[in-house]
């Protein structure tokens, strides 16, 4: 009992520490787990095992962490080194495209396709908002669209951040229609064993439905403040050549086949048994090899801070696992839906999406996981259908509010660096209603479909 106790108050510790910002995230997870392995795995549980288990290092030497010759067989238990490497590979990638201008080529070039008219352009933006963040970090998506944004904005005398709030939730809905999209993803692809195909079909079939509201929402709330400028007056002959963008042609051209690359190799994981830990060291090893003279640049940007971490973050969550915390709340939520599936989905969505507004998605879908494979055990209930609910409501809810997830800062930091301060209680008016109207949407399309 006095272990349990222990455990949690290390979890709420590190939450109340994240949430509030007083030390790097990084630090608090890594501190964290050390008083884990301290004091719940030795002086409370006297368990070398438990501290093995949950270091899980021994899954890094096992076939199935690289290469899977038959059904995907999910593991939660301690650190998710798959997650990890995956993360660290995509991260080398997104930054060898970074470095050589494929971004920015990318705003620009369709800037022009659809003749830098206004409303069009915020259309476009809100769906290559959503598609980038389909294969890449949604931080990453935003830093540059966000800053090509502006820059447009400026040519084109409308205000950006209509266009900017807008990018923001598109990211994350994006993020949540396949494995790659967001980290909470990643973790319950690879701790349960599911597939990008299997995101893709499922999430990804609630996201596509949920972009045409947003679209709809967005556009009505904002086409009155984007239509205001004087962007009828501006020479468009005057404004920058996309191609003018490009730093390195010939690393822009290899950047582009090793991103084709990642992508086949991620739809194609399921039927080629190549793991995500796999397809992750691929994509760093490429993208190194072929930039060779920069490799050094390359992994000195990688953002290791995040993948610390996740470190830290995986051995708190084991603490809770190893002493049996997970198992009472799957019970406490089992008790209060009376086993009803249907409440037990609102529960976990609308549970998430709440919380995910306020604290970091990561380490919540991370405690989670292990609750929804006791909720299904214990009741019998279709543990897929609880992975796609607990996917859209952690990755939907960051929305909601300003800290609510990585975007959302990164988007809100470019624009006030810029003179264009976006302040809560903006951010809230319009964020809010588009993030309730999506996680109502992705609940009752889990009803319809699966039950």
């Amino acid at each position: 009992m006095l272990t349990q106790v222990i455990a949690v108050i290390i979890f709420i510790a590190m939450f109340l520490f994240i949430v509030t910002e007083i030390v790097e995230r990084h630090v608090v997870s890594l501190v964290c787990a050390l008083l884990t392995v301290i004091f719940v795995f030795g002086l409370g549980m006297h368990s070398i095992q438990a501290v093995i288990e949950t270091l899980n290092i021994k899954s890094i030497f096992m076939t199935e962490f690289w290469y899977l010759s038959g059904e995907t067989s999910g593991n939660s238990s301690g650190i998710n080194w798959e997650t990890i490497l995956f993360i660290f590979g995509m991260m080398v990638m997104v930054e060898g495209m970074a470095r050589v201008g494929f971004f920015r080529w990318l705003c620009m070039r369709i800037a022009r396709l659809v003749n830098y008219q206004v409303i069009p352009l915020f259309v476009t933006f809100m769906i290559l908002s959503t598609i980038l963040a389909m294969f890449i970090d949604s931080i990453t998506v935003i830093l540059f669209l966000a800053a090509v944004t502006i820059e447009l904005s400026q040519l084109l005398k409308f205000n950006p951040i209509p266009m900017i709030l807008s990018e923001i939730f598109c990211a994350n809905l994006g993020g949540s229609a396949t494995m790659c999209g967001d980290p909470p993803n990643i973790i319950i692809g690879t701790s349960l064993g599911y597939s990008f195909t299997d995101f893709v079909t499922n999430t990804g079939a609630i996201a596509g439905i949920c972009l045409i509201a947003v679209l709809a929402y967005f556009y009505l709330i904002f086409r009155k403040e984007l239509t205001a400028g004087g962007a009828k007056q501006v020479d468009y002959s005057s404004l920058p050549d996309p191609e003018t963008t490009i730093t390195d042609k010939k690393g822009f051209a290899v950047s582009c086949a090793i991103f084709a690359a990642a992508i086949v190799l991620l739809v194609t994981h399921a039927q080629t048994g190549l793991t995500v830990s796999t397809i992750g060291s691929l994509v760093a090893i490429a993208t190194l090899v072929t930039s060779w003279k920069y490799a050094i640049l390359l992994l000195k940007k990688v953002d290791y801070k995040t993948l610390l971490f996740f470190i830290g973050l995986f051995v708190v969550i084991g603490g809770l696992e190893q002493t049996g915390i997970l198992e009472i709340m799957a019970g406490f939520i089992g008790r209060i839906s009376g086993g009803n599936v249907m409440v037990m989905v609102a529960i976990i969505i609308w549970l998430s999406a709440v919380s995910s507004a306020f604290v970091d998605n990561i380490p919540f879908a991370t405690t989670m996981i292990p609750i929804i494979k006791s909720l299904s055990a214990a009741y019998g209930v279709d543990l897929s259908m609880l992975a796609w609910t607990l996917a859209m409501g952690t990755d939907i809810g960051g929305s909601a509010t300003p800290i609510g997830a990585s975007a959302n800062v990164v988007g809100i930091a470019t624009a006030s660096r810029e003179g264009y301060v976006i302040k809560w209680g903006l951010y809230c008016r319009k964020m809010m209603p588009a993030t309730i109207i999506v996680v109502l949407i992705s609940m009752l399309l889990i009803y319809f479909r699966y039950l």
